[in-house]
């Protein structure tokens, strides 16, 4: 089955400035044919519209770089314009919960039918919901996905932006089977940013051994070891 096209719903609008109009072809309008829609949401008046995108030409560039793409676009349907704000993200929860904490519906950006392997246990789905629902207190600082079908995986550090958090940072980590096609997500808490990092260059090197468990403060709720959703990375771009 192909995949679904991407439909920008931009007929009759032009970028609101010469900036915008710039900003939006490098990041968006250029590499159109290779994003891949795997969740939108529109409201009503057709003011915003709000994608997780999946950009296939991203593994024939930077290696590790983040694959998705998140996307909200505000238009002036008086003016016939647009802005935009965008962020590259590794991981589909990340780019829900970025969407989220600018506006979207969380119950209306959920992924399509067939958008990528689906969660394969109940930890993987809590995990998800609390990335995707708590999005500004935990900040990424670093991200490697690896595409290889031998070993599908990515590793993403975030750092708490809450300097009191018992365990100030954590590592999440996606793992794709791809013979059963499911995939899980666990993440685990560290002191140190090093010590954070060194189990990425680990688990990217086959030598990690289990993630340490998140250390929780005696306030905190939902499953244990969640972690909040981390904050926008530095790679997003508004216009």
């Amino acid at each position: 089955m192909s995949p679904p096209e991407l439909d920008l719903r931009l007929d009759g609008f032009g970028a609101a400035d010469e900036r915008t109009e710039e900003a939006f072809w490098h990041a968006i309008d250029g590499e159109q044919d290779s994003l891949i829609p795997l969740a939108e949401h529109h409201t009503a008046d057709g003011t915003h519209s709000f994608y997780v995108l999946h950009n296939r030409a991203a593994t024939w560039g930077i290696p590790g770089e983040p694959q998705l793409v998140a996307l909200h676009l505000r238009r002036d349907l008086h003016a016939k314009t647009f802005r935009f704000d965008h962020a590259a993200l590794p991981l589909p929860a990340m780019a829900q919960s970025w969407l989220t904490h600018r506006g979207c519906p969380s119950d209306a950006i959920g992924l399509l039918p067939g958008a990528g392997p689906p969660a394969a246990d109940e930890t993987t789905r809590a995990l998800e919901q609390r990335l995707i629902s708590d999005g500004d207190h935990y900040a990424m600082g670093y991200c490697y996905t690896r595409d290889d079908p031998d070993d599908m995986v990515t590793v993403v550090a975030l750092r708490a932006l809450d300097e009191r958090a018992p365990s100030p940072f954590r590592v999440v980590v996606e793992e794709v089977d791809t013979d059963a096609w499911t995939h899980t997500l666990r993440e685990g808490g560290f002191a140190t940013v090093r010590e954070a990092l060194q189990w990425c260059d680990a688990r990217l090197t086959g030598e990690a051994g289990p993630l340490p468990p998140v250390r929780l403060t005696a306030a905190a709720t939902g499953p244990a070891g969640l972690p909040k959703a981390p904050a926008p990375p530095p790679s997003g771009r508004s216009g």
